[in-house]
């Protein structure tokens, strides 16, 4: 006989993400609000040169107006592929950045996180991690997705190196994957697995302890550090 993979017992869910909000102890993740959100969001990525570079690597932006980008913005607003939400701060209910739920497969419980970007002084903070550990959570814990997917540009060194951070297994490059700006991108693709989830759910939750953090908020464990302990994974695969 030949081979073949195993037999489920257990099948995914079907269900998609919900078109709604997300709530953590730091941030909510609210679908996109062009009106609400808009302005703040144009304002966090286009004030200089330097912001503008967070635009590098998607496949689309930066814009020469903030007109221009509420157009796109508001075309985004409705879809539910890729569904975008905006991470807004609860403590302030200041918007800080944007990602989405994106290539929704839900009768094989496959799903990808993309489209991330942040305010550059929000980055590798308890907001950014709490964001990722609301959406992982959603996809494992309440819609019972078998695979969680993160794609980026190969040339993307601080995607990738969010990707190790996260948990998430190296799994390969596909060369001259997408053309996008007139240019080729080779694709890293990186996953988890359900089975791979609890424990990677237990380091994002001791990290997010208030306890986990100094009066200057300093993190005292690191994230990265736990999860390389349990995946076996360097930097960039």
């Amino acid at each position: 006989m030949l081979p073949v993979g195993p037999t489920l017992t257990k099948f995914p869910s079907g269900k998609p993400p919900i078109h709604g909000t997300l709530e953590g102890r730091y941030v909510r993740l609210e679908l996109v609000d062009p009106k609400r959100h808009g302005h703040r969001l144009y304002v966090q990525s286009h004030v200089d040169e330097a912001t503008k570079r967070l635009w590098t690597y998607m496949p689309y932006g930066p814009w020469d107006s903030e007109a221009a980008f509420m157009t796109w913005l508001e075309s985004q607003a409705p879809l539910t592929e890729p569904q975008f939400y905006t991470v807004v701060d609860i403590a302030t209910g200041d918007p800080k950045g944007m990602l989405s739920f994106l290539n929704i497969r839900p009768s094989q419980g496959v799903i990808e996180v993309g489209h991330i970007w942040y305010e550059p002084k929000t980055q590798r903070t308890r907001l950014t991690v709490e964001a990722m550990y609301l959406m992982f959570r959603h996809v494992f814990d309440e819609l019972g997705y078998r695979r969680l997917e993160w794609k980026c540009d190969s040339l993307n060194a601080p995607s990738r190196s969010a990707a190790f951070r996260f948990g998430f297994r190296f799994e390969g490059i596909f060369r001259q994957h997408i053309v996008y700006k007139n240019r080729n991108r080779d694709t890293a693709w990186y996953a988890i697995m359900d089975h791979e989830w609890p424990a990677i759910r237990e380091n994002f939750e001791r990290w997010l302890e208030p306890s986990n953090f100094d009066a200057a908020g300093r993190q005292k464990s690191s994230l990265g550090e736990a999860n390389r302990r349990l995946t076996g994974e360097s930097q960039g695969g």
